[in-house]
């Protein structure tokens, strides 16, 4: 099994969506027995919270479902059960780094690292500015891109 987590801040707005995202894009290519997804954040404020009202609705929009996700927080065990370590920001990668010291048997990366041809290399935190909608094309691009990766490097 091949394992993907992703990160932001308080796993409620980004992460989540990457999750929620990234699982439809498995399923569709039926590969849910070989890939499990998951989001964490690096804060705690928001453990056991369902996704923000903002993610939800896009999700919602485009027929992406949210069952089952809540807020947690990346726990030191995660660093070494996931393959696939993808943060959200340049700052949820320096805590991941932080944490995983020289222990991360998994690649620590963020989302945008697989988007080759974007001028971003973080996806902007839409709690604070609404702007949900840029952030799942975003997510979107990256998920697929990382998708792509994995298929290519895992040979599925």
């Amino acid at each position: 099994m091949i394992r993907v987590l992703f990160v932001c801040l308080g796993n409620i707005c980004r992460s989540p969506m990457a999750e929620a995202i990234f699982r439809s894009k498995v399923k569709k290519a039926g590969l849910n027995q070989q890939l499990e997804v998951d989001s964490a954040g690096t804060g705690d404020w928001h453990i056991g919270e369902p996704p923000h009202e903002g993610t939800s609705e896009i999700l919602f929009k485009q027929s992406i479902p949210t069952d089952g996700i809540k807020a947690r927080q990346v726990k030191q065990t995660d660093l070494d059960t996931f393959d696939y370590i993808v943060a959200m920001d340049a700052g949820n990668l320096g805590e991941l780094h932080e944490m995983a010291g020289m222990k991360s048997t998994g690649s620590i990366s963020r989302l945008m690292d697989y988007v080759t041809d974007s001028e971003f290399e973080d996806v902007p935190d839409p709690y604070f500015d609404g702007n949900f909608e840029e952030v799942y094309e975003m997510v979107e691009v990256g998920c697929e891109k990382l998708l792509q990766h994995i298929q290519n490097e895992k040979s599925l």
